[in-house]
């Protein structure tokens, strides 16, 4: 392609294997383990390379050692300094903030509470709220935060237990759909909602018009047809009822919930959140009775896999942007949809947003073929690193199958394309 300079030639390149490293993390995991010894380095080494969390942060790292040694490091550190990684930054933040006891505490209550409403069986009651106030959640404290909160909550209540794994896939296949979907109510907490907001002019009444209640009414319809599915197992599933924990005396929850708060508030200011972070860690030492340890490793690990997906993600402009130029209204909400399976998808509306001329149609199906699509993959949105650095372990030695993965997405994500598709003013 005339003038595609040699970097962006590269950073496609370590783009595509990167894709490539995704899907083979199972084949990397099972050398580790059959072909060296325990905690050996061979073993430790495949087994780093069958983190999903790393691949992205590891391929960016082969590109900036290529730009380094290509246009020197003056020019290279250059490069790095022009990105913005505000928003790796504030996932691991918020990630780790709101996998703290007092959070988690509160929001079981909540959804215990909403529960209770339902006439149903406890557990599939519980199931169902789960899967819908959680995801909605991400509207007012942001995806990831509603992601890691929902997230853990799965975890403590249904895959500790001994769930089938046809459960665990459609579970986790609905949770991250039900994220990507479940923060369009506003228009400030869903990553490629949030690229194109203020460039468009799309404030709280145009979402809530065109994208909001389109992704309530997918939360709900999905979680019931999943949670239909598999009724019978769910409904059979031991249930302890209403969780024995130690009583959290409720100012520490609220000021857990105030810090929250405040870094949800300041997410586009890392001087701030960050401050309020070092403070945050503060006062879980000193409710250190009433805490568990803080989840530092997983946010880092997420935190890494979007650091690479912003440094891989930036060089792709070259055949990204003439793709979204060069299409009408279907085709591109489909291939917005499609390119958000291997694209991250505030990357995706990001470019949009730089593209002049889009028609107000244009706009809106570029941005919901990206929430559409954005829980078909790991790398499709933000925060679902964040659900899988949590639930993965609960898939055994050999962690969640990105195809499997794929798989148990499709049917939210056809209720997801078919709610968006038609589009009212």
């Amino acid at each position: 392609m005339p003038g595609l300079s040699a970097l962006e030639i590269a950073a496609t390149i370590c783009f595509v294997l990167a894709l490539l490293h995704t899907f083979s993390v199972k084949k990397f995991q099972h050398i580790a383990h059959s072909r060296f010894k325990e905690g050996s380095v061979g073993e430790n080494f495949f087994h780093l390379l069958g983190e999903v969390e790393v691949v992205f942060g590891l391929w960016a790292a082969v590109y900036i050692l290529i730009a380094w040694i290509t246009t020197g490091s003056s020019t290279a550190l250059a490069r790095l300094e022009s990105l913005n990684f505000t928003e790796p930054l504030f996932v691991f933040v918020i990630m780790v903030a709101c996998a703290t006891k007092p959070v988690l505490t509160f929001a079981e209550k909540l959804i215990e509470a909403v529960a209770k409403l339902l006439p149903l069986p406890a557990p599939l009651a519980f199931y169902i709220t789960t899967l819908i106030l959680g995801p909605l959640l991400g509207s007012f404290i942001t995806e990831p935060a509603a992601m890691t909160v929902t997230a853990l909550t799965l975890l403590n209540r249904f895959y500790d237990k001994n769930l089938s794994p046809q459960l665990r896939y459609a579970t986790i296949g609905l949770l991250f759909v039900n994220v990507s979907i479940g923060g369009t109510l506003t228009p400030y907490a869903a990553p490629p909602v949030l690229m194109v907001a203020s460039t468009w002019g799309w404030d709280l009444s145009y979402m809530l018009s065109n994208f909001g209640w389109r992704g309530a009414i997918a939360c709900a319809l999905s979680t019931l047809i999943i949670a239909f599915r598999h009724r019978i197992e769910i409904k059979n599933l031991k249930w302890e009822g209403k969780r024995k924990t130690a009583s959290l005396p409720a100012w520490v929850v609220g000021l857990h919930l105030l810090f929250v708060a405040g870094i949800v508030m300041s997410s586009h200011h890392p001087v701030v959140f960050v401050g309020l972070f070092l403070f945050f860690i503060g006062l879980t030492t000193v409710t250190r009775e009433y805490q568990t340890e803080l989840k530092l490793k997983e946010g880092l690990l997420v935190g890494f896999f979007l650091a690479g997906l912003v440094v891989l993600g930036g060089p792709q402009k070259w055949w990204l942007q003439p793709v979204l130029q060069n299409l009408s209204d279907l085709p591109l909400y489909l291939s917005a949809m499609g390119l958000t399976a291997v694209v991250d998808n505030a990357a995706i509306t990001y470019l949009g947003s730089l593209v002049e001329g889009l028609s107000d149609s244009s706009k809106y199906y570029l941005v919901a073929g990206s929430v559409v699509g954005g829980g078909l993959t790991v790398i499709a949105n933000a925060p679902n690193p964040a659900g899988y650095g949590i639930l993965n372990a609960s898939f055994g030695e050999e962690g969640i199958s990105p195809i499997k993965l794929f798989v148990a997405a499709l049917i939210p994500t056809f209720v997801a394309a078919i709610l968006f598709l038609p589009r009212f003013s």
